[in-house]
């Protein structure tokens, strides 16, 4: 812990009372799920000393406090991108101030392209595993407290949203996720390469702050929601408003699901 962490610190605990146990990211296009918290505190990150702030169009900003399904929760409606210039010890930065305030599992959603051809644009993904492409790692300076990467996402965490999904009636699949700095799109070459590695998906976000929960300690669950398709044979230019179209449609299902799963924490 910094200065700076004591300092955000400081100024939310004057904000609210309740210590939440879950932590919830909430990627591109979606923040629908916060219309189910019923939130106690919502603050915008410009209010937060030393929180870094979203330049990303389809990212609100906003923490919020509150409880889902009953229980106490903190969302980040909006994360940070290390392609917005940030550095790894920002992007991670709401992490270990969630740690401080009690979080022991952190649920990270965000939205990604397709590379296993079983995948379907509104599809959903647990992330069983990732394949860093970002070439960086916010666990510089850290103490490591692990040293199997098979631990960073929980085992439990997915045989639970595995059977809350089949209980529910939310198909859901399992797969690879790899990081890339963008902000550009991947070219086909990349596209072939990260499909013959091993990833089932690619996107830009999530993998620095599952490392830092997984280190902290905190049981790490990734939820994906599949928005395009980066097929190299049948590619098809990325508009970003056909994925938000695509989070929209997936949006409930993924509300639903962590709903479902958070009532079970």
């Amino acid at each position: 812990m910094t200065d700076k962490h004591f300092e955000a610190l400081e100024h939310l605990g004057k904000k609210f009372r309740s210590i939440p146990e879950t932590g919830i990211i909430l990627g591109t296009g979606l923040g629908g799920l916060v219309k189910y918290i019923k939130v106690e505190v919502e603050i915008d990150y410009s209010e937060i000393p030393n929180f870094p702030v979203s330049t990303v169009e389809s990212h609100s900003g906003k923490l919020i406090f509150g409880k889902l399904s009953g229980k106490d929760i903190v969302a980040m409606q909006g994360r940070f991108h290390f392609y917005e210039g940030y550095t790894m010890d920002e992007v991670t930065f709401p992490v270990h101030i969630m740690k401080s305030l009690g979080v022991k599992n952190l649920i990270a959603s965000n939205a990604c392209g397709a590379l296993n051809q079983k995948f379907n644009k509104a599809d959903l993904m647990i992330m069983t595993s990732h394949i860093n492409l970002l070439f960086n790692t916010p666990l510089k300076g850290m103490k490591i407290n692990f040293t199997d990467g098979g631990r960073i996402y929980s085992r439990r965490l997915i045989e639970l949203a595995e059977s809350t999904a089949l209980e529910n009636g939310i198909s859901v699949q399992k797969g690879v996720y790899v990081p890339v700095q963008g902000p550009n799109l991947e070219t086909v070459s990349e596209y072939r390469m990260i499909r013959k590695m091993g990833g089932d998906t690619v996107g830009m976000s999530t993998i620095p702050e599952a490392l830092v929960a997984s280190n902290l300690g905190m049981e790490v669950l990734g939820l994906s929601i599949i928005t395009d398709k980066g097929f190299p044979d049948t590619l098809e230019v990325a508009v970003l408003k056909d994925i938000l179209e695509a989070a929209g449609k997936a949006e409930p299902k993924l509300t639903m699901l962590i709903q479902k799963l958070v009532e079970k924490l």
